[in-house]
């Protein structure tokens, strides 16, 4: 495909970005030594700098190493945005260890699953994720088992109220560290271990390009979760890659609000990655559904970036505190959003409260994982995930024949090239097959389009697409008008099954707080603008809608709902 998005790249980014052969672990060790007092982290009540971080980050490579971690061995990470967190996984890195990222809302069998297809020798957790781990031993077990808690990180008082608070709001959790009563080889509490651990760089020789740094699985939303083999050239590359995009990032100045959680690749790239790599100040957010939470810490700690999700951007608008002006939201100068698409009316709403600049990008966890990004400066385009960045190649083919690369303005799918693409899926070849070519070329299995001037479009994802009476139809594009309805929050558009169409589509809408609305206000709606096939037969109006902890949409839960409703009203 002819790269004319390089004639629109905005002033000062580069069309090629000279990438280091460096790991993670020396990402850190670089910012520390030139940011040694800066602060890295902020955790409620502490600070940590960024000196103390990369030590801290040896002790926990020092710790894996006397529990017998040697380089290749995998290290599952089942934490929210903490310091732990953080450490753990630059700790891991460090030692050539492979981190495997844990969501902490995972169900017994999602950590039985990923425990035994990674294959962890070592697994530290929250005790909040103490019941659900504990299940998930009965099939799945690690050889050692690390616990944390909230307060092992904060200062004092908190450090002493936050297991009374937990008490009295019935959310403590009590662990039994009885390891050979779980089949382990050691329980363990992580505060102890660091205590007596070394604080000496570990010695061991990485190959960038060759030698795997994390797991990261995907796959939950569309099926079998499947474990992406993220190398430290990889991962290095992709924030060297952001850096480049946003050239006006200031070194060692910017403050990032962490709302995105670092188990997910955008989180860890966008938010942890990019911060170690920039020298930035990482304000943890442990809990992103907590709104106050969020908002008091824009007040309070001025952050400049904000890398999100729209749910997060649509809940920060819909605030009655930010809306009034109560809370300060002036110091957010800029945000990537990601995960899901970007509503236009979101986009304008936020840029007006904050003054910042939002922008949409794109990307997948088996790309470590942005591809593509609007500039904040110069052409920006509504409705674009934007264009390719640097070092990245992308091609539009023909769905059903991926050898047939298709022209500028058709729609095809999306597959992107680089050095932030993956090894492959872990133990899983055929997997691998499917998606990857011998040439490098990653299929991404979302349908898209380019302009002229390189901006990419994504119409939707190849699964997501609705066949209606032979019509192909692209959820996006039908929840793109419902967005623009004055009373609605948040939308969804599925395909149900139909016993005329095969599918038809339907609509789940969440209405703005205190607003009212009938199925026929909401297909009238779309009747007048957009085709008759397109218009949703169906309506629903919901509280909220099914989505992961980064805000995508789970339509497969909303299609599962209706095949069982339609199950149920057979057997009537």
């Amino acid at each position: 495909m002819e790269k004319t998005w390089l004639d629109n790249y905005p002033e000062g980014v580069p069309e090629e970005v000279e990438l280091p052969d460096i790991s993670l672990g020396q990402m850190l060790e670089k910012t520390a030594a030139k940011y040694p007092s800066n602060t890295a982290v902020i955790f409620i009540n502490n600070r940590i700098t960024y000196a103390k971080l990369d030590e801290m980050a040896n002790r926990f490579a020092g710790v894996l190493k006397k529990l017998g971690v040697q380089k290749g061995d995998r290290v599952a990470l089942q934490l929210p945005n903490t310091p732990q967190l953080v450490f753990a996984y630059y700790g891991t890195v460090k030692l050539g260890a492979v981190a495997v990222m844990f969501n902490p809302l995972y169900s017994p069998r999602e950590i039985e699953h990923q425990l035994r297809d990674s294959g962890a020798k070592v697994m530290i957790i929250l005790d909040l994720m103490w019941p659900m781990v504990k299940t998930a031993l009965e099939n799945a077990k690690p050889d050692h088992l690390i616990v944390t808690h909230v307060r092992d990180y904060l200062k004092f008082p908190l450090n002493l109220l936050e297991p009374i608070k937990a008490k009295k709001e019935g959310t403590r959790v009590e662990v039994d560290m009885d390891a050979a009563s779980y089949g382990l080889k050691g329980m363990y509490e992580l505060k102890e271990l660091m205590a007596q651990a070394s604080a000496q760089k570990p010695a061991v020789e990485i190959d960038p390009a060759e030698d795997l740094a994390v797991f990261q699985y995907t796959g939950g939303t569309t099926g079998v979760s499947k474990g992406a083999m993220l190398t430290h050239r990889n991962l290095v590359s992709n924030v060297h890659q952001c850096l480049a995009w946003f050239p006006d990032v200031k070194l060692g100045r910017e403050i990032i609000l962490c709302t995105l959680p670092f188990f997910h690749s955008y989180g860890m790239t966008v938010d942890m990655n990019f911060g170690v790599l920039s020298g930035a100040t990482l304000v943890l957010i442990p809990n992103p559904r907590d709104l106050h939470m969020v908002i008091k810490a824009i007040d309070k700690h001025r952050p400049t970036l904000f890398p999100g999700v729209p749910a997060m951007y649509i809940a920060l608008i819909n605030n009655p505190d930010v809306k009034s002006g109560k809370m300060d939201v002036t110091s957010i100068r800029a945000c990537l959003s990601g995960a899901a698409p970007l509503p236009v009316e979101v986009q304008q709403e936020f840029e007006k409260l904050t003054g910042g600049k939002l922008v949409e990008g794109y990307g997948l966890s088996e790309s470590s994982p942005v591809t593509h990004a609007n500039p904040l400066e110069g052409i920006r385009k509504a409705g674009s995930i934007g264009m390719p960045v640097p070092n990245t190649e992308v091609k539009v083919v023909d769905v059903e024949d991926r050898t047939k690369e298709l022209p500028l303005g058709e729609i095809g799918e999306l597959a992107v090239k680089g050095p932030q693409v993956m090894k492959g899926y872990w133990n899983m070849p055929e997997e691998t097959e499917n998606v990857m070519d011998a040439d490098g070329w990653l299929y991404t299995g979302d349908i898209a389009r380019a302009d002229e001037t390189g901006f990419f479009y994504i119409v939707d994802r190849k699964k997501d697409m609705i066949i209606a009476s032979g019509y192909n139809i692209y959820p996006r594009d039908v929840e793109e008008v419902i967005f623009e309805h004055p009373k609605v929050e948040d939308v969804a558009v599925a395909g149900v099954p139909d016993p005329k169409r095969g599918e038809t589509v339907k609509a789940y809408v969440v209405l703005r707080e205190g607003e009212t609305a009938t199925e026929e206000d909401i297909i009238a709606f779309c009747r007048d603008k957009m085709s008759k096939y397109k218009v949703p037969t169906a309506v629903e109006f919901r509280a909220e809608l099914p989505k992961t902890m980064v805000g995508k949409v789970l339509r497969r839960v909303l299609v599962e709902e209706e095949k069982k409703k339609l199950e149920a009203l057979k057997k009537e």
